[in-house]
Order: C-alpha cells, then structure tokens, then sequence
C-alpha cells in the first residue's frame, strides 16, 4: 500500500451534505457499545460528498454515510460506508482510524451547483445533483467525533472544521439494491453547502 501522512491529517475544500430520517431496523452496521440518536424510532444518517483540494494535504474525492450515535455530550458518528478515489487515502483511513474506506469511481462536476456520481466496477451507488439557495453563512469552529470499531473496541478520533454552510436543494438517487439500499426512495431532511472547509482529523 502507498505510504499516507501521519495523524492528524489538515485537509480542504468543498463538501456537499444531506440529513436522512431512518427507521432504526433499516440501519447500516453500528459499533457494538454504542446507539444511534433516535426520535419517532428513527435515526440521523448524514452523507456527504467531498472535495479534498490541493490546498489541503491530500487531494481526492469520497462520499460517506454516517451514522449520528448518543456518546456523551460531544456530538458522534460512526462512517458505516465510504468510497474514495485514492489508494493512499484508503490505506490511511482504514489503518489510523478503523474507517472502512473502499475505492470507486467517482465523478465530480461543480458549476452553479455539484453533481455527483460514485460506481463500482460491479454497479453504480449513488448519483445526487445539489442547487445551493442563499448566500453562504460564517460558520464556527465545530468539534465532533468520529467512532469506529476496531478489533473488537470503539475507536473514537476528533474531527475539527471550519467552513462557510450554505443552504441547498439535492436530488439524490440511490441504487436500491446497492450499499446504500436503506436510502432508496427517501428524501433528505435536509442539505447544504460547507463552502471552503478546512478539516483536522485525529491527532
């Protein structure tokens, strides 16, 4: 495997978000020891479409879902499946956080708005197309935390970021038999724009 910077990796440039409402039996895998956030016997999944630009240490594409999960006062989440477009990337996530990072293709188009698509050579996962609404906000430092299971325990990572969110309309259409199956055929709560983010992950 290609060799990837130590933690914390300092990373930059656009992401694309979208909040989903899940019933708690539909879920994706969680850690062991720890529960999903739930109201109404659903629970928050967020994903993201992200940018990494060269301004930041690595560059390279992903998209994410996540689970939100009650830990504490500190908000949470665990990454229940990710795709990138860098080996180094793949091989950091998976070794210094216990992020189960699998490569695709993915396919990145900004203009007005973003579009989006990820595929395998076995089939296509997810297309969405985000239309950004207002201006975008100054936005606060924000602190959370990253828990994954790793050999039998819950790794939990700090993530910090900066960035300017921007409100958004998404379009999201997800392949039903697909990793992201449990998606299919909903619509996101709600979505946005994290303008020129810059991230710090562990450390």
């Amino acid at each position: 495997m290609p060799g990837y910077p130590p933690e914390p990796w300092n990373l930059a440039g656009q992401a694309y978000l979208s909040a989903w409402a899940v019933p708690l039996a539909e879920l994706p895998r969680v850690p062991g020891g720890v529960s999903p956030v739930t109201a109404g016997g659903r629970a928050i999944v967020c994903t993201a479409w992200i940018d990494y630009q060269p301004h930041g240490q690595l560059s390279y594409h992903e998209l994410l879902s996540a689970v939100v999960l009650r830990r504490g006062p500190r908000a949470t989440a665990t990454i229940t499946e990710i795709w990138v477009d860098s080996e180094i990337s793949l091989a950091g996530g998976r070794e210094l956080w216990g992020i189960p990072k699998e490569l695709a293709t993915l396919e990145f188009r900004h203009g007005r708005g973003f579009a989006g698509a990820a595929s395998t050579p076995g089939d296509w996962i997810a297309t969405a197309a985000f239309v950004p609404r207002g201006l975008p906000l100054p936005g606060p430092p924000v602190s959370f935390s990253i828990a994954q299971a790793v050999q039998g325990r819950v790794l939990v990572s700090d993530v910090r970021s900066t960035g300017r969110p921007q409100a958004a309309a998404a379009n999201w259409k997800v392949n039903a038999d697909g990793p992201l199956g449990y998606l299919a055929g909903r619509r996101p709560l709600l979505s946005l724009h994290l303008k020129d983010f810059r991230i710090r992950f562990g450390g």
